[in-house]
C-alpha cells in the first residue's frame, strides 16, 4: 500500500502565495516521478508540474515562472511553491508519484486533492 498525502492549500488573494507539500509512505523501492495536477469542475485534470528522477522538471506555461516544484528524496516528499496567484489558478490540486513498490512493480499514485481558491 502506498499513500500520498497532501497538505497546504486554502483561500488566498490574487497576486499571493501559497505552498502545497505532499508526502509518499508506505510499501516504496523507489520513486520516479512525482508533482502536482489541478482541475477544475466540468475539466480535464492537467499537468501543473513533474519532476522525474533524473529527467528533471517540465510545467505547464501557464504557471512557468510562477511554480516552484521541488522535491526531497529522503523523505519522499514534493513541494510546489506558488507566487502570483491569479484567479484562473483556482482549483483541486492533486498529488501524483510514479512509485516502483518493487524492481519491478510499479503503479501510478494520486493524493485525495485539496482545494487552492484564488479571490479576494
Amino acid at each position: 500500500q502506498v499513500h500520498l498525502v497532501e497538505s497546504g492549500g486554502g483561500l488566498v488573494q490574487p497576486g499571493g502565495s501559497l505552498g502545497l507539500s505532499c508526502a509518499a509512505s508506505g510499501s516504496i523501492f523507489s520513486i520516479n516521478a512525482m508533482g502536482w495536477y489541478r482541475q477544475v469542475p466540468g475539466k480535464q485534470r492537467e499537468l501543473v508540474a513533474l519532476t522525474n528522477s533524473g529527467a528533471g522538471t517540465n510545467y505547464a506555461d501557464s504557471v512557468k515562472g510562477r511554480f516552484t516544484i521541488s522535491r526531497d528524496n529522503a523523505m519522499n516528499t514534493v513541494y510546489l511553491q506558488m507566487n502570483s496567484l491569479d484567479p484562473e489558478d483556482t482549483a483541486v490540486y492533486y498529488c501524483y508519484a510514479l512509485i516502483h513498490v518493487t524492481q519491478r512493480e510499479w503503479g501510478r499514485y494520486w493524493g485525495q486533492g485539496t482545494q487552492v481558491t484564488v479571490s479576494s
